[in-house]
């Protein structure tokens, strides 16, 4: 059974290997190992990674109390994290996710994402619509995704 919760501090370690998990082992089939390796930190830092969850707030999806995947809404409705675990792909855990997302942001007048070539059938089939295509440099390597958005 897969329960969302608001974010709770003590789950920092949990959430970053949801995180590495999603883009090692996930978004490999779309992305070569130097893009990989350009979009993850070389290294864990806890102090860093605890205030950008602090700073984030994302939800929380649990699958039998394990960390499955997390996902935030911005004030703005922007969708900064959302990911799911390789180990709980296809398991209704993104859509646990995005519902709660959406319920969260009926207020909004859009959310709105940079969605990773991965992510893009996921977010379309929940009614998000590309933008643009979208280039991102992190450490001088190029990285292609989607600016996607959702009327609410």
């Amino acid at each position: 059974m897969i329960k969302v919760h608001p974010y709770c501090c003590g789950l920092e370690t949990e959430l970053f290997d949801v995180f590495s998990s999603a883009i090692k082992d996930v978004c490999s089939d779309d992305y070569t190992p130097e893009q990989i390796v350009a979009w993850l930190p070389s290294s864990y830092d806890a102090d860093k990674w605890k205030s950008l969850m602090d700073k984030l707030k994302p939800y929380i999806a649990k699958v039998d109390g394990q960390v499955a995947g997390y996902a935030d809404l911005q004030d703005d409705g922007y969708i900064d994290h959302f990911f799911v675990g390789a180990r709980h792909q296809s398991q209704g855990v993104a859509t646990a996710l995005m519902d709660t997302l959406l319920k969260a942001g009926a207020g909004h007048e859009r959310l709105y994402a940079h969605v990773s070539i991965t992510a893009r059938p996921f977010f379309e089939h929940k009614g998000f619509e590309v933008v643009s295509e979208n280039v991102v440099v992190r450490e001088g390597v190029a990285l292609k995704n989607y600016i996607m958005e959702r009327r609410v």
